[in-house]
């Protein structure tokens, strides 16, 4: 099982930056991948960035060049450095880890959730 504590996040102008970061209570070099999504007021729940256990990060395209997705093994922390922010980023930010174990000698596939952390862009 993997534990996810979110913190960071706020309220900030228009232009400005922020860093969410994501504490696993796992190594997170164990974990398959960790993603960063968000959800607005009446929309569904997208997808911002990505980051798997080999490094690689993929962002959606509503962010590219704005958003950094990064860890930290040691602290077994996942952040994300959101700068040049816009209101329509505003929503709720949520954690999320993929983490893949045998059990009974099968993969085993399981998702686990941060507590979720408002971002409020506005003037």
């Amino acid at each position: 099982q993997v534990q996810l504590v979110q913190s960071g996040g706020g309220l900030v102008q228009p232009g400005g930056s922020l860093r969410l970061s994501c504490a696993a209570s796992k190594s997170i070099v164990e974990i398959n991948r960790i993603s960063w999504y968000r959800q607005a007021p009446g929309k569904e729940r997208e997808l911002v960035a990505r980051i798997t256990s080999g490094g690689f990060t993929s962002y959606a395209d509503s962010v590219k060049g704005r958003f950094t997705i990064s860890r930290e093994n040691a602290k077994n922390t996942v952040s994300l450095e959101m700068n040049s922010l816009k209101p329509e980023d505003t929503a709720v930010y949520y954690c999320n880890a993929l983490y893949i174990d045998l059990y009974n000698n099968r993969a085993r596939a399981q998702d686990y959730w941060g507590q979720g952390t408002q971002v409020t862009v506005s003037t």
